[in-house]
């Protein structure tokens, strides 16, 4: 099958060769049905992974690059969901009044998931049990009071705009100025280089994870697949039910309250030896915890710092709250998938495939930080934004019309059982096939704060 443009322009973001992409084989013909091209960018970002993997495999062997395949169909399958429960379901990953609300003058969404951005929301419009009751409230503004009033509110909201409306915003402009992976590296002396077990190359990584919903737990989650030691950080009161069961797997979940300095120096000493931290925090919010960049280097010379956003780093909007739903709002995604169904309302992707990518890509980046910081003594540092991961979209154009993938059939779910906290469940079958070297998950799925603060 022909690489798709999008895994050259995501491969050479990373710092890759064009050439090198011939190593990988996408498999399976047909597409998820979209306005634009996902299955191309679920494929792309995961191979992207499965290069990495094996690049670094091949560097430390001396050997050549060996060809991994990646199959689009199951890829697709995956940005949508893993996790298939016996007897048992995922609770809703929306909370009861999150959603697209019609007012005055277009269109905007309420993302309420978290109890403290619906409580942000109800401060401007009133506390309502439902949809219907919420409406009502929303229809009385227009759509860019709404939006910066929440905003201002600590609130997260969007108004859809279209591709062309984001294309002349401040925000839009300075997103499409970025690269799609900022990538800094700096001298990091004194790193023997590790032997790497080919069947778990990644075995002896230690990552710690600040993140939360979504890309950044499918980063960790992917990078657990291939060895790696992943302590998830939480606050004491966060929680997200719908989202647990399907990204914790394979990761030790601790809850910590950073402004407390007790737990502050915990996290300092995990910091010192940890060899990943991957973060979603907005752009300023570690440095207002006296973590900022420079004093993360500091402790931690050797450290490869992976980082998330929404809106990007640049621009008025780069420390904005955002979701990957708001993103598609704001970036003209949803409005163009209302104009190709012909809809009377926005039409977002069928999977949070910003999410997805972007969560792959942050994990194909710590590899290629891991690999270079073995090989080439430097610390490798990458930005990543969901508001970029839409640019990426957005240009590679429409999708066009081809086959849908065939539904999913029992033959596409492994076979293993997954003892989760909440009871049996079964994973989709990994997309990426790598000789001699298979995604494994020592770790159920289960419940944050179930561990302790230490590797």
């Amino acid at each position: 099958m022909t690489q798709p443009a999008i895994f050259h322009a995501v491969w050479t973001a990373l710092g890759g060769d064009v050439d090198e992409c011939q190593r990988v084989t996408l498999t399976t013909e047909g597409a998820l049905p979209s306005a634009y091209r996902v299955t191309e960018l679920a494929s792309a970002s995961m191979a992207a992974v499965a290069l990495s993997i094996a690049k670094l495999r091949a560097l430390s062997s001396g050997k050549s690059i060996e060809t991994v395949e990646v199959d689009r169909r199951l890829a697709s399958f995956w940005f949508s969901s893993s996790l298939r429960p016996s007897g048992w379901q995922v609770p809703s990953l929306w909370d009861a009044v999150a959603g697209d609300y019609r007012t005055k003058d277009g269109w905007i969404r309420l993302h309420t998931n978290a109890p403290h951005h619906r409580l942000a929301a109800e401060r401007i419009l009133g506390a309502h049990a439902d949809k219907p009751s919420m409406a009502k409230a929303v229809a009385l503004w227009d759509k860019l009071a709404l939006e910066s009033t929440i905003v201002e509110a600590a609130g997260c909201a969007a108004q859809m705009r279209s591709p062309e409306q984001w294309s002349q915003h401040p925000q839009g402009r300075a997103v499409a100025d970025e690269p799609l992976i900022h990538i800094d590296r700096r001298a990091s002396v004194n790193v023997s280089p590790h032997a790497v077990d080919p069947a778990r190359p990644l075995a002896g990584i230690k990552v710690l994870d600040l993140t939360r919903v979504l890309a950044g737990p499918i980063a960790t989650r992917c990078l657990a697949a291939y060895g790696a030691q992943v302590l998830r950080i939480d606050s004491p009161d966060w929680n997200e039910p719908g989202v647990v069961p399907e990204v914790t797997l394979g990761k030790r979940l601790v809850r910590m309250n950073l402004r407390d300095p007790a737990a502050l120096q915990t996290f300092k000493q995990l910091l010192a030896s940890a060899d990943v931290i991957v973060h979603g925090y907005r752009a300023d919010a570690l440095q207002n915890l006296g973590l900022g960049s420079a004093v993360r280097q500091q402790i931690n010379p050797h450290l490869i710092d992976i980082s998330l956003n929404a809106y990007g780093w640049t621009g008025p909007w780069r420390n904005r709250r955002g979701f990957d739903s708001l993103v598609q709002m704001s970036s003209g995604i949803a409005h163009t998938g209302m104009q190709q169904a012909h809809a009377q309302q926005p039409v977002p992707l069928a999977v949070q495939a910003l999410d997805h990518a972007t969560g792959y890509l942050m994990a194909a980046a710590a590899i290629v930080g891991i690999t270079e910081r073995w090989h080439s003594s430097t610390a490798l540092h990458a930005r990543l934004s969901l508001a970029r991961t839409a640019q990426l979209l957005l240009d590679s154009g429409l999708q066009g019309r081809c086959p849908v993938f065939a539904v999913e059939a029992q033959a596409d779910t492994a076979s293993a059982l997954e003892h989760t906290a909440w009871g049996e469940a079964r994973r989709l079958a990994w997309p990426i096939r790598i000789k001699g070297c298979e995604a494994q998950w020592t770790l159920p799925a289960h419940e944050l704060g179930s561990d302790t603060a230490h590797w």
